[in-house]
């Protein structure tokens, strides 16, 4: 991984975080995410199921990690199975997690591969009454691959149909929405990462530049300080581009006049920037940009204010509506008219 070690530290703390949720007598259970093919014998890099990432460390594909609090056996309350590595392997695809490794990765002692996975997930479920499955739940999902996660939980209902499965979502949602202490550090860094990316852009920006050259000043500038790349798609839309919500084409010229939206992160350790700014090609607004960009500053601003502890999200929402309507006003894009049609 191109990210300095993380402090097992971290990954220590969340699961017993988690522990404390479960049930009585219940093992939860954590799959990576697939390596995801494209054609021939080529893959997409990989990305690491979040839920397993902050529960271990474990940044490699073909991982499971299983948690039962109240196993008889007390090497069996923590387990990792990864793929057993070689020589050969470490040639081939380079170097992988040996049980020493992952251990100072994840502090998880019991560490097996994954041919002994069966027979150990046997035993275990003879003890255990409830078993938490884990599943991407999100309102905007719309993914139709079935993942190793998916393919698990099928091949874990058919096999023990008589233990009683649990959803694990709920209970990270509430545990992940909460930050330790590394892990606002670690998002720090990837924001400080994105920074440099725009403070590069800004000297960069000019007539007759293209937006996938200015794309491919943020990717120099996160990878040489050991950001994986971008958190997502990047999109770098210059004038009318700009109009489109996920403009991702990026390959228009940049003209003098225009203004160019970027919303652009950097990644760094599976941690998430998010940045949106827009700069004139010129290096200069328009008195009418100017007016625009500064009623959405001042937007910006005032939500910040708003942000303390007890306000309701519908409340927030609502109050920053308000304000946003005011500025629309303010500009000219709407009137009373538009406001009583609502």
């Amino acid at each position: 991984m191109k990210y300095q070690a993380i402090s097992k530290n971290l990954f220590e703390h969340n699961r017993t975080l988690f522990t404390a949720q479960l049930s009585t007598q219940s093992l939860a259970i954590f799959c990576s995410n697939d390596q995801m093919p494209t054609n021939a014998d080529g893959t997409m890099p990989f990305k690491q199921n979040s839920d397993l990432f902050w529960l271990s460390g474990v940044d490699q594909e073909e991982s499971k990690l299983i948690i039962f609090p109240e196993c008889s056996n007390p090497k069996h309350r923590e387990i990792l199975f990864l793929k057993e590595t070689s020589d050969l392997i470490a040639i081939w695809e380079g170097e992988k997690l040996s049980k020493e490794k992952a251990f100072e990765t994840s502090g998880i002692r019991t560490v097996y591969w994954n041919t002994q996975f069966e027979d150990v997930f046997q035993e275990l479920m003879q003890e255990a009454n409830t078993v938490y499955l884990n599943s991407n739940e999100h309102a905007r999902s719309t993914s139709k691959v079935q993942t190793q996660t998916d393919r698990f939980n099928d091949w874990c209902k058919n096999n023990f149909a008589t233990k009683e499965f649990v959803k694990s979502a709920p209970i990270m949602h509430d545990l992940r929405s909460v930050k330790h202490r590394l892990e606002i550090e670690l998002l720090q860094h990837a924001c400080n990462i994105t920074e440099k990316g725009f403070r590069r852009v800004l000297n960069f920006v000019k007539a007759g530049v293209m937006e996938y050259e200015i794309e491919a000043e943020y990717m120099h500038e996160f990878l040489i300080n050991r950001s994986k790349g971008f958190a997502y798609e990047p999109i770098i839309a210059s004038g009318r581009n700009a109009c489109v919500l996920h403009y991702v084409d990026n390959n228009k010229v940049c003209k003098d006049g225009d203004v160019i939206l970027m919303d652009v992160g950097a990644e760094y350790a599976n941690y998430a920037s998010d940045m949106t700014r827009c700069i004139p090609v010129s290096g200069k607004f328009t008195k009418r940009q100017k007016d625009v960009y500064n009623a959405v500053l001042s937007v910006m601003k005032q939500a910040t204010s708003m942000l303390k502890t007890g306000v309701l999200l519908g409340d927030y929402h609502k109050e920053v509506g308000l304000i946003m309507q005011s500025e629309l006003l303010g500009l000219g894009l709407i009137d009373q008219h538009d406001i009583d049609k609502q």
